[in-house]
């Protein structure tokens, strides 16, 4: 296994799912669990991109619903990793819903997940660290470090 530092966009991962009746309440509003499936499928695509090894969801530092979704809504979630320790990485997920019939999108969520990567004996391995080219790749980085101190200071 390489642990030569990788791009964020070596990460980058797009999900997309057209919400149905299934997905739903009675009323049409997409339940709050198919969001966050949707998240952590994304968030993980995106993990397993980096570390190129089996990932598993250590932990959902921060989820936010900041607007409904409704049947018929094209959902789209989009990942990258913010930032690697040794052992574990940072993957934020921003989730969008557009109206297909109307063209009208809206932000519907952010998520901050927290990952390992898990060899074949079952432990955490370490991880690539992860290079971030652009300013606002910098910027997330620093603010998930940031997020990283307070979830160790938690401990």
């Amino acid at each position: 296994m390489s642990l030569t530092p990788k791009p964020v966009s070596a990460s980058q991962t797009v999900f997309s799912k057209t919400m149905l009746p299934s997905d739903a309440n009675p009323s049409g509003n997409v339940h709050g669990g198919e969001i966050m499936r949707l998240i952590d499928e994304c968030a993980g695509a995106a993990a397993t991109r980096h570390a190129r090894q089996r990932v598993v969801t250590a932990r959902v530092d921060e989820l936010s619903f900041v607007a409904p979704v409704y049947v018929g809504n094209l959902v789209t979630a989009r990942a990258s990793v913010n930032d690697v320790g040794t052992r574990s990485m940072e993957v934020g997920v921003r989730v969008d819903a557009e109206d297909l019939l109307t063209g009208r999108t809206a932000h519907v969520s952010s998520a901050y997940l927290v990952f390992v990567a898990i060899g074949d004996d079952g432990r955490t391995v370490p991880i690539a660290p992860v290079v971030a080219e652009t300013d606002e790749e910098r910027r997330r980085m620093s603010q998930a470090k940031i997020r990283r101190e307070r979830r160790l200071a938690r401990r």
